[in-house]
């Protein structure tokens, strides 16, 4: 039986850049980097608080992707609904804008979570999700 979600991958142009992107903008942990035996390149990074879903960032190639790697070069920057868990979405919001994330939307509250959105390098859109008082 499937027991959780371990990975989630987000595609990109360039791993490096994603990799600097994610790191020093976003503040995550890069988890994983390898070389695979078909020559792509396995990287991985997470929240540093939360290593138990490790995103993964996938240049696609032929080895992967065969005769569907141009397809999916051109969804780069078109994905991802995911939601980041934040204790405080305006100061993450804050913090985020001065490291140059651009910000889709500003914190509202929506009753069960004060949420905001940002984008990554790509255009991909993101969610900061602040859970209301008591809730984890």
């Amino acid at each position: 039986m499937i027991e959780r979600i371990s990975h989630v991958t987000v595609l990109v142009r360039d791993y490096d850049e994603a990799l600097d992107f994610y790191t020093n903008k976003l503040g995550f942990e890069k988890a994983e980097d390898s070389k695979m035996p078909s020559g792509d390149r396995w990287l991985t990074v997470s929240p540093k608080q939360g290593r138990d879903v490790q995103i993964v960032l996938q240049k696609p190639g032929k080895a992967t992707f065969g005769d569907l790697t141009e397809e999916m070069l051109g969804r780069i920057g078109q994905g991802t609904a995911w939601a980041f868990k934040v204790d405080d979405c305006k100061k993450t919001c804050d913090e985020l804008a001065k490291r140059g994330v651009k910000i889709l939307s500003p914190p509202q509250d929506f009753g069960f979570a004060i949420e905001a959105m940002f984008a990554d390098l790509y255009g991909n859109p993101y969610i900061l999700m602040q859970p209301p008082a008591g809730r984890k």
